[in-house]
């Protein structure tokens, strides 16, 4: 496998991803952006990207803040988020200078790039599914649903894999079945599957505060990551 810095700007921000393949497979590939969490483009989402590298895809773990900054304190993390959270043209704006970053790498099969995110980042996946972009599909991981209110959603080509904690605090069983109805009204090819007696960061290990809801599910994980191993198989194409 070969990872790499890759720098990309979107306007005069800087923004550093990190680049990851295996460099024995020849010819052009589908290719898949991972979206951080709010802490920022840590460990973790670059972990993902080795990941689907060793899937035989193209991953590249996405900076949405700048400078690959990541927050530790609950205050840094919200500091950082809540710009793009806020401001969800911006938002989307950001999320497409990646997307337009991954499409300009020869080993790219432009045809075939989907996008996947955890809690803050399955919201930046899903707004670029809302965009109606041309694109594969997209997965969120225990993810924010809510609709932005300062755009608005286009006919959604992207289809969507939703992966969700039923007890998960943040985004209930309520706002769940609003997102199904925006999905639906989109003419989206969507799925949501919902895993019971889970919480919020469900797949993050680090993920052990019960009183903000936010609990690691080894169970669910296992299950959200064969559920996406599965979907991208579908969106690609690929019959193993």
């Amino acid at each position: 496998m070969k990872t790499e810095m890759v720098d990309y700007f979107h306007k005069d921000q800087k923004l550093i991803g990190y680049l990851a393949y295996n460099s024995d497979i020849s010819g052009k590939r589908p290719a898949v952006l991972v979206v951080h969490d709010w802490s920022g483009r840590n460990g973790f989402s670059c972990k993902q990207a080795e990941m689907l590298a060793k899937l035989g895809y193209v991953g590249f773990a996405v900076d949405m803040y700048g400078d690959a900054r990541v927050g530790e304190s609950t205050e840094e993390k919200m500091a950082l988020m809540e710009p793009l959270a806020s401001d969800r043209v911006l938002l989307r704006q950001r999320i497409q200078a990646a997307y337009d970053t991954v499409c300009s790498l020869d080993m790219v099969d432009t045809k075939k790039i989907a996008a996947i995110g955890f809690c803050f980042g399955g919201m930046v996946v899903l707004d670029l599914a809302r965009t109606g972009i041309d694109m594969a599909g997209v997965v969120s991981f225990h993810g924010l649903l809510g609709k932005p209110f300062d755009v608005e959603t286009q006919p959604i080509k992207a289809k969507t894999l939703v992966l969700h904690g039923y007890d998960d605090p943040m985004v209930k069983p309520e706002d769940v079945r609003h997102f199904c109805d925006e999905m639906t009204k989109a003419g989206a090819d969507w799925q949501t599957h919902m895993y019971g007696n889970t919480l919020h960061a469900f797949t993050n290990p680090a993920a052990h505060d019960a009183t903000m809801g936010t609990v690691y599910s080894a169970t669910a994980e296992k299950r959200a990551f064969m559920s996406m191993i599965v979907f991208l198989k579908e969106i690609f194409d690929i019959n193993k």
